[in-house]
């Protein structure tokens, strides 16, 4: 189990002012190892409980709340990683285990067992928690990432573009899925996320882009326009 512990902050901005500020940001910060020319492609399966709980507590703005979700970087891959996302006070706190695939493909079918294969105890507590409340899948959002890290204060700065979500399907091993756009396709949201302090000549160059801060998750957007697409 792997455990990150940091302050996030979260803008949203034209994809034409991300790219810019990406290429600054690549003279100061080391590229994430995974960054391609586009970035690259994550796809997340989010659970809720059978009364959307977790987008409640989201939209109507509590302090202590969580997310829980299935995330993959490839359809062919053979494992996933479960990742729990709590916030607390200015703080969220990710908490992540690679289950193999077949364990994911039963999670994603209802079968919260599967995580008993697993000795940690943070496998333990998704399995209690999971059951108790009937975690469900509820959307699969995908989107492309590019990052950049800064050692210090564990910074990381990520730029996601082309959101898109479905609520029809939830095999996040599909190599294809019928989605939604989430965001107008010119539009991304830059997140911004450190423990303790933000270096100051990192905080000038996003200070200095043209951004509006935003609290709204990737979830409860792709929940709010599937909403929208029903109606």
């Amino acid at each position: 189990m792997r455990e990150v512990l940091r302050q996030e902050k979260k803008y949203l901005m034209t994809l034409v002012d991300g790219q810019r500020l990406c290429d600054r940001l690549s003279g100061v910060m080391l590229e994430d190892a995974h960054n391609g020319p586009q970035g690259y492609a994550i796809r997340s399966l989010y659970f809720d409980t059978l009364n959307d709980g977790d987008y409640q507590d989201k939209m109507e703005g509590l302090e202590l709340r969580r997310k829980i979700r299935l995330r993959i970087y490839n359809p062919a891959a053979d494992f996933a990683m479960l990742e729990m996302k709590q916030k607390e006070g200015p703080y969220q706190k990710k908490r992540s285990l690679r289950l193999n695939r077949e364990d994911a493909e039963r999670l994603i079918l209802g079968d919260c067992r599967s995580l008993l294969r697993y000795s940690d105890s943070f496998a333990a507590e998704c399995f209690g928690l999971m059951q108790a409340r009937c975690y469900r899948p509820k959307a699969v959002v995908e989107y492309r990432r590019r990052a950049f890290i800064a050692k210090e204060n564990q910074i990381r700065i990520t730029l996601d573009s082309q959101i898109v979500a479905t609520e029809a399907s939830w095999d996040i091993f599909s190599p294809q899925l019928l989605r939604y756009p989430v965001l107008d396709p010119f539009n991304a949201v830059l997140e911004v996320k450190y423990n303790g302090f933000l270096l100051s000549y990192i905080k000038d160059l996003v200070s200095a882009a043209n951004r509006s801060e935003t609290t709204q998750s990737k979830y409860c957007l792709a929940r709010s326009a599937g909403l929208h697409y029903q109606n």
